[in-house]
């Protein structure tokens, strides 16, 4: 039996590691319209549908009626409906201090980058990974970014109050990886550790990316 369309694009979703935020951020959609889709509460125009699919790396298929989905030939394989589509690579930079501010060592050209990352995400601007070191941004529940993850960070993408970002001070090399806090128009780094203070950045450092992905890495 078929599938429902639905349920094909969670099992891809989890396959390419997107989640619901991610892909209604690459459609232009609220995360709440995309949750009624993808759990059978609302249905979703055709073309709606095909925006969804075709982010997914769906190339042809055919939606049924009744809401499956299976080729346009009708094979029922789903396998055959979903080819893998690598994502672009990224450079992986330095490392940052998740933690107090420390150096922030730099590769000048992309020939002296040995390691480079892939990703599916949208990015709007440059792009880079870095690995994150110190405890400051592990939580004990809820949001966490631990020692060992690899961010990857946006330079075009707008910080706004609550994202993460790596932050440089303007007046020397060294840079953190912190939550943005915005408060009555001011400006503080604060670690996702509830151990670490919260410290006001007004003036003395510049946002030079905000994280749109973490992964971590095994081997």
């Amino acid at each position: 039996m078929n599938m429902k369309w639905y349920e094909v694009a969670k099992i891809r979703m989890k396959e390419l590691d997107i989640n619901q935020e991610k892909l209604a951020e690459h459609l232009d959609m609220t995360k709440g319209a995309i949750s009624h889709w993808l759990n059978a509460r609302r249905e979703p125009s055709l073309d709606d549908i095909a925006k969804i699919m075709k982010y997914l790396g769906f190339s042809e298929f055919v939606v049924n009626h009744d809401g499956t989905i299976s080729t346009a030939g009708g094979n029922e394989n789903v396998s055959n409906l979903i080819p893998y589509k690598p994502g672009k690579e990224y450079p992986v930079l330095s490392s940052v201090q998740a933690g107090c501010w420390a150096e922030a060592i730099e590769a000048y050209t992309l020939d002296e980058i040995s390691e480079w990352l892939e990703s599916d995400a949208h990015i709007q601007g440059d792009a880079f990974w870095l690995k994150v070191e110190g405890d400051s941004m592990t939580a004990p529940t809820g949001q966490s970014v631990p020692e060992g993850n690899y961010v990857l960070f946006d330079t075009a993408k707008e910080a706004m109050n609550g994202s993460l970002v790596i932050a440089k001070l303007t007046d020397s090399n060294e840079a953190t990886f912190k939550k943005l806090i915005i408060d009555a128009g001011q400006k503080y780094l604060k670690g996702l550790n509830p151990a670490w203070p919260m410290v006001p950045v007004n003036g003395n450092c510049k946002i030079i990316g905000v994280a749109v992905e973490a992964k971590m890495r095994f081997l």
